[in-house]
């Protein structure tokens, strides 16, 4: 028998990880960018040098004003109707299962380089819902990404829930058994596990009977992005204002496409510019349209969306900031509150909660009975996000995990198992 060399595979919305499992029943982050383990899921393809740049590299050549394209957030497209879409980068069409398999590939080298040996078998992490409600396009996005792993160079592949894997890596830590609920609050969704954890549970192959539930909902950090871009930047770019005509307001297609992470590279397409055009015809406010089209014609869109992310993080800390942004002859400059982003998001944060109360629900215990909450996933750094899912727990002890690497190192302990060490 053949021992396969494996890995774990966190492929992110935001950031993706890998990590390695060891002799000694441990595993490690690899590092996959300088020092750096945890790499932004970010490609850049650049029409100066035709060089493909990723990470911080990436998102680094975009901000210098690098004439390129920046694709972020892909990991939101699987099971969805643009994975079917193609989009044109350098005169070729790619797919964009083209394009997340040039990003995989990316970190299995890395990886690999890290290792000192090629790696043939990986356990990927998943959400446990890539779609919401839609059984069959959830297994589809599954069924996408093994494709795409496997075209990356990966001959076996198979996958774990993200908070089971977050489970195994705080399982590491613990002194006697606790039942834990696991809170992975990622980029593109959150995700629940109530798990049975203890030192001598570690060592069973098989741990089904210790999962209690698992529950998960496709809202993450890139959706409190949107829904803080929508209620304060998209207005003054013409979001919500009217048309010429008083009984009606102006289309919303431009500023939800600009809002969200993975679409804004379709506002780069020939049409564009016409149906802007028209917007700008149809606008009362005309001036707010231009400012919307200048942003669209330097390509500043991704930057934008950078903006509002660095916005949302400084109102984790702070009461208020100034967002102050230009592009062309397009210049912004907005005061944002923290209580304005806790009353945008708390729509979707409830949803977020509902879901964690659903998880509670179907393993059949109560808030009570919980010892300690274990948070992953760089949503969790948000007080008002952590406050209210903890709050459900009030005689638990709260712990911090690592936010971007408790899911990677999870996801190699698992491929450990699963596949020996070769």
């Amino acid at each position: 028998m053949i021992l396969q060399r494996p890995c774990g595979i966190d492929f992110g919305t935001s950031n993706s990880t890998a990590a390695l499992p060891d002799n000694g029943g441990g595993a490690r982050l690899a590092p996959l960018e300088g020092d750096n383990t945890v790499l932004p899921s970010a490609l850049f393809f650049s029409f100066e040098d035709s060089e493909l740049r990723v990470g911080r590299a990436a998102v680094g050549a975009y901000v210098e004003g690098m004439e390129g394209r920046l694709m972020r957030a892909l990991k939101s497209v699987l099971g969805s109707r643009t994975m079917d879409e193609r989009t044109t980068i350098r005169a070729r069409r790619w797919t964009f299962s083209e394009i997340i398999q040039v990003f995989v590939t990316q970190v299995r080298r890395r990886a690999e380089a890290a290792a000192g040996h090629a790696l043939d078998a990986a356990v990927f992490g998943r959400p446990v819902h890539f779609v919401d409600g839609d059984p069959v396009a959830d297994r589809r996005a599954e069924d996408e990404l093994r494709a795409i792993a496997r075209a990356a160079g990966f001959a076996s592949v198979e996958f774990q829930f993200e908070p089971i894997a977050a489970a195994l890596d705080y399982e590491r830590r613990v002194a006697r058994e606790e039942l834990a609920v696991i809170v992975d609050l990622g980029g593109g969704t959150s995700d629940f596990a109530i798990v049975r954890v203890s030192p001598e549970r570690s060592g069973r192959a098989d741990r089904r009977e210790d999962i209690l539930a698992s529950t998960g909902v496709h809202i993450g950090g890139t959706d409190f992005d949107r829904l803080l871009s929508l209620a304060s930047v998209m207005p003054e770019l013409g979001h919500g204002t009217r048309s010429r005509d008083p009984r009606r307001d102006l289309p919303n297609w431009a500023f939800f496409e600009l809002a969200t992470w993975h679409r804004i590279n379709f506002l780069y397409t020939p049409q564009i510019p016409t149906k802007l055009k028209e917007l700008r015809q149809d606008a009362a406010e005309p001036e707010r349209i231009e400012r919307l089209a200048a942003i669209i014609a330097e390509r500043q869109g991704h930057a934008l969306a950078s903006a509002v992310e660095a916005a949302k993080i400084a109102l984790s800390e702070r009461a208020d900031h100034r967002l102050r942004f230009r592009a062309g002859a397009a210049e912004l400059d907005v005061l944002m509150e923290k209580d304005g982003l806790e009353a945008t998001i708390a729509g979707a944060v409830g949803d977020v909660e509902r879901a964690l109360e659903t998880c509670l629900a179907q393993a059949g215990v109560g808030a009570g009975e919980i010892s300690s909450v274990f948070l992953t996933g760089g949503s969790a750094s948000i007080p008002f996000v952590r406050n209210r899912l903890t709050g459900l727990f009030p005689e638990a002890q709260v712990i911090q995990g690592d936010a971007f690497g408790s899911v990677g190192t999870g996801l190699a302990l698992d491929a450990a198992r699963r596949f020996g060490i070769g």
